[in-house]
């Protein structure tokens, strides 16, 4: 098996420029952390001041969970802290779990999506390799988020397989037990500090309203917008610098739609080990290179949805 091409990062910058670049800052992995946090229950207290913004709330909210998955996967980098400890609390317990994630079975399987990034055996190319879609399945697709069903559906399959229910015994099938478990346990529990929280305050329901209906709609949309961007229709599966792509966001778009810099995406896979928080300015140090002109590169997510339901729809033949 072939491993994904790389890029070398002193063949684009030089060694300072390089340190500035992949240095850790203790401060800002835990600072981010907090802003997640800080957001979700600013919306939440929002929408309880005046219920008539829970829409805007509902969006807010889902839009810091799925930061949260974001931080988790810095956190997979061990770029969240310098200290191991640290930077693994902080992703497992403050990040990943309270989103149904789980940090070591993320790591896991995510660094074998950087090795063999779009080749055949990355374990990510089924998000990627049904496109272009038509306009109609994408719209399908999205209605199915926004309904809650494709949440429903994953947490549905994620219990089942904790309890070994429908699971076939033979080779795997322990392991893919125990890999659900290690994910619900935490899970639940963090849930339940949550709508503790919520009921000691006197507002039990924003528990169901405000953060498990962001989960199972808003951040559902978004992810899968997410992954579309990151590798759908890209240019070249064999080039580092276009076997993934970097989004220009607007502000509106980093609100709602691509928290912490996860829209930087070529420049994530080509220097993986650089914190999110220096993805915008390791894509700005390229770009005065001349080095984005070989990059793929998009601007706005409506042009890569565009492109990513690009697929005619099926035409009739008049029998």
């Amino acid at each position: 098996m072939a491993a994904a091409a790389r890029v070398r990062p002193l063949d684009l910058f030089s060694r300072e420029e390089w340190e500035r670049l992949s240095a850790r800052n203790d401060w800002m992995g835990p600072l981010l952390v907090l802003h997640a946090w800080a957001v979700i229950a600013g919306a939440i207290a929002l929408a309880i001041w005046q219920p008539f913004l829970i829409p805007l709330s509902v969006m807010l909210v889902g839009a810091r969970q799925l930061g949260l998955s974001i931080l988790m996967h810095d956190a997979a980098h061990g770029a969240l802290h310098s200290n191991r400890a640290v930077n693994d609390f902080l992703g497992q317990w403050l990040c990943g779990a309270p989103v149904g994630a789980h940090l070591v079975n993320y790591r896991n399987y995510h660094l074998q999506h950087h090795k063999f990034a779009q080749q055949p055996e990355d374990p990510d190319l089924g998000l990627s390799a049904p496109f272009p879609i038509t306009r109609a399945s994408l719209r399908r697709k999205i209605v199915r988020d926004l309904t809650g069903q494709t949440y429903f559906k994953q947490r549905r399959n994620q219990f089942a397989n904790a309890f070994g229910i429908g699971i076939k015994p033979g080779p795997g099938a322990a392991n893919r037990m125990q890999g659900a478990r290690e994910a619900v346990f935490p899970m639940i529990g963090t849930n339940l500090v949550l709508f503790a929280i919520l009921a000691a305050s006197g507002h039990w329901w924003a528990y169901f309203v405000l953060w498990l209906l962001p989960m199972a709609t808003w951040m559902m949309m978004i992810t899968r917008i997410r992954n579309i961007a990151e590798h759908a229709v890209v240019p070249d599966n064999a080039d580092p610098m276009r076997h993934a792509r970097t989004t220009l966001a607007n502000p509106l778009e980093g609100l709602l739609l691509a928290p912490y810099w996860v829209n930087y995406h070529c420049e994530h896979h080509m220097f993986m080990h650089v914190p999110c928080y220096r993805l915008g300015v390791a894509h700005r140090a390229l770009a005065r290179k001349g080095i984005t002109d070989r990059m793929e590169v998009r601007h706005g997510y409506l042009c890569v949805l565009r492109m990513a339901a690009s697929k005619p729809d099926a035409v009739a033949v008049p029998a």
